[in-house]
């Protein structure tokens, strides 16, 4: 089923997208100021905002996006990704979660970060998050898609289970950039049968009342209802899992 936006919550996008930061290597944009720069590692350049889980023996869940991933202005427990560990340890799932969010990141940010998020324990389930600031910044789609797709063809070759995340653009570009983005998504997802989360924000963006004061990163409830939405991908994968280990 085609998925759209209503215009009010891709407007929303706009302080959103400037609140995930501009990284500097992208090429130059004409777009709003954003509010913090990332400088991006291949090593140690890009560590995410919030907690990355413990070296242990179990699986690992890697979420690997921007500050939305990140958490930015919520507590440590309360980013979507933190919220999803929780509730896999209420059903029994025994996995840690790796958050990989950074503020300011692009797909191209993201790529370029991929080995670093993936050196440690053993991943076995990638969620990717990432196109906000390429359509803050009005980056061709098709790079978007090279980008993404190298993503994903890296997380399938080590094994993993990939979940993609879509993002919109904001409507300052037009209405062929909108649509143009907005399709690298279900076609990435067809192409490569990875399960796809139309928008990360479905329901979250442009609410007031599920965002912070700033109007641009969800607050607690609004990670929450992100959390619930990521949790319809993600579950059948770690039920299929747990079904298959017995």
């Amino acid at each position: 089923m085609a998925f759209r936006t209503p215009f009010t919550a891709v407007v929303a996008l706009l302080p959103l997208l400037a609140g995930c930061g501009r990284p500097a290597s992208d090429g130059p944009t004409s777009v709003q100021p954003t509010l913090k720069a990332t400088t991006l590692p291949p090593s140690a350049e890009a560590a995410p905002a919030t907690r990355v889980a413990p070296r242990s023996d179990r699986p690992r869940i890697i979420f690997l996006g921007d500050s939305l991933t990140a958490g930015l202005g919520l507590d440590v427990n309360d980013s979507f990704p933190s919220v999803i560990e929780q509730r896999l340890r209420h059903e029994g799932f025994d996995y840690d979660v790796v958050n990989a969010g950074v503020s300011g990141d692009t797909s191209a940010g993201g790529l370029r970060r991929l080995d670093w998020a993936l050196s440690d324990g053993a991943p076995k389930i990638l969620i990717v998050a990432l196109g906000g600031n390429d359509g803050l910044r009005g980056l061709p789609p098709e790079q978007l898609e090279a980008n993404l797709a190298a993503i994903i063809e890296r997380g399938q070759r080590d094994g993993l289970v990939v979940i993609l995340a879509g993002m919109e653009a904001p409507p300052n570009f037009g209405a062929d950039y909108t649509s143009g983005f907005r399709a690298v998504y279900p076609r990435l997802a067809k192409r490569y049968n990875t399960a796809l989360i139309p928008f990360l924000l479905e329901g979250v963006a442009g609410n007031q009342a599920l965002n912070q004061g700033d109007g641009i990163h969800p607050n607690r409830r609004g990670a929450e209802l992100v959390a619930d939405l990521v949790w319809k991908a993600l579950e059948p994968v770690v039920a299929q899992a747990r079904a298959s280990s017995r």
